[in-house]
């Protein structure tokens, strides 16, 4: 027998949740084959067979927690599928119901009387209760205890009806003492229809560390607004001939992008971390993007975008949200990241006050564009179309002027988008 374990996954994944089982027991695999799927904190990820064979033995039932290094299963290489080459438990069972079946069928006659004698024999020199597996296997599911069984049969031995019996029994007696602690005493709990839903690894790890940031940085949110009348009119001006020459769409993501990268390298420490009494200045520019899924919020990376002209990051962008909505996520898309982009704008959202993705220490809130009325230079009042821009920053290394002049260049550069475009 081979043992397959969990393995390595990535340098801050050390455990995951079994999420599905892609391969049956008894089942036939090859060397590379996809056995397992794990959900871990960030993505859901494949646990493939080192060896060919048939799946002999499955160790881990789907929603156990698994950590790198548990064997989680058993290849038999000289196996075939359907489980020729040995009984598997279930079929054991099956035998043991049908003797069970059996030995109840057949009268109580002078044949029988030799193995009843000795199944009291055995009941009476032993404090174990007499009873087959398959009794013994649907005591543990239901629950109870073979001890606390008194058996019909007069040699002692249990039978699953006995186990059956005793689990109505049981239920019984929970039930009627539920209902009369409902009677004496008030209700502590919901007196309407709920439904209740385990929290998934991940969004538990979601929660576990927004609470975290919120409790170690101090965390603080400055806020400003941009005037995207230029960047609209610029992407009405250049979107076909953008299309027809890079066969991806110019989007705002691209812009905010490049605006961001700028201000990073004029104010370095806002693309900063902190390491115990260090301050870490990257002088790299790994832009996260926020990205809601179904099962979470997920930041994939969109890598060296000070190099990446707009097309390459809006081709980036695109890239890894539909991979995000397929659940194709990779760790290496989601590792690592200096600074956070999220746009709760495309929900509607007309401001909010974004968490930090430690360990980063900045992250730009993007929101709704709403008509507003607007007072110009010259004290004439028109309708533009106004952006609320939010950057929340670590204040235990970046002070209030360097996060309000942060993003007092982020809309500069929005408002007079066609530098951008040059630039890129």
């Amino acid at each position: 027998m081979k043992e397959i374990v969990v393995p390595e996954l990535a340098e801050s994944i050390t455990e995951g949740t079994v999420a599905e089982w892609l391969v049956q027991k008894g089942e036939k695999v090859e060397k590379g084959d996809a056995i397992l799927e794990l959900e871990t904190d960030k993505v859901n990820v494949e646990v493939n067979s080192d060896f060919t064979g048939v799946l002999a033995e499955v160790l881990v039932e789907e929603g156990d927690d698994v950590e790198v290094g548990d064997v989680i299963a058993k290849i038999d290489e000289n196996g075939e599928a359907g489980g020729s080459s040995s009984e598997s438990s279930e079929e054991t069972v099956e035998k043991e119901e049908k003797k069970e079946e059996a030995s109840t069928e057949e009268p109580a006659e002078e044949k029988k009387a030799e193995p009843a004698k000795e199944e009291k024999e055995q009941a009476d020199s032993t404090d174990q209760p007499v009873a087959s597996p398959a009794t013994r296997k649907r005591a543990r599911e239901l629950g109870i205890d073979l001890n606390d069984i008194k058996p019909k049969d007069p040699v002692g031995r249990i039978s699953k009806e006995d186990v059956e019996a005793a689990a109505s029994q049981k239920a019984e007696g929970s039930k009627a003492k539920s209902s009369k602690k409902e009677e004496s005493s008030e209700k502590t709990e919901f007196d309407k229809p709920v439904e209740r839903e385990k929290l998934s690894r991940r969004r538990q790890t979601i929660a576990k560390r927004l609470v975290e940031v919120q409790q170690e940085a101090a965390m603080l949110t400055t806020f400003n607004e941009v005037d995207m009348t230029n960047i609209m009119k610029l992407r009405s001006e250049r979107k076909d001939e953008f299309l027809d020459k890079h066969g991806v769409k110019l989007g705002f993501m691209s812009f905010f992008t490049k605006a961001v990268v700028g201000a990073l390298k004029e104010f370095p420490l806002v693309n900063s971390e902190i390491q115990g009494k260090e301050v870490v200045k990257k002088k790299f520019y790994d832009i996260g993007m926020a990205v809601s899924t179904e099962e979470g919020l997920v930041v994939p990376v969109v890598r060296d975008a000070d190099r990446l002209s707009f097309a390459g990051i809006e081709k980036e962008v695109g890239d890894l949200a539909k991979k995000a909505r397929d659940g194709k996520l990779t760790l290496d898309d989601l590792s690592g990241g200096s600074f956070t982009i999220t746009n709760g704008g495309i929900f509607g959202s007309l401001l909010s006050t974004p968490i930090l993705n430690s360990p980063q220490v900045g992250i730009l809130g993007m929101h709704t564009i709403q008509k507003r009325p607007v007072v110009m230079p010259d004290d004439s009042i028109e309708v533009r179309p106004m952006m609320y821009l939010a950057l929340s920053y670590d204040h235990r290394i970046i002070d209030g002027r360097e996060a309000v002049q942060f993003l007092v260049r982020v809309k500069e550069m929005i408002e007079d988008p066609y530098d951008l475009l040059l630039e890129g």
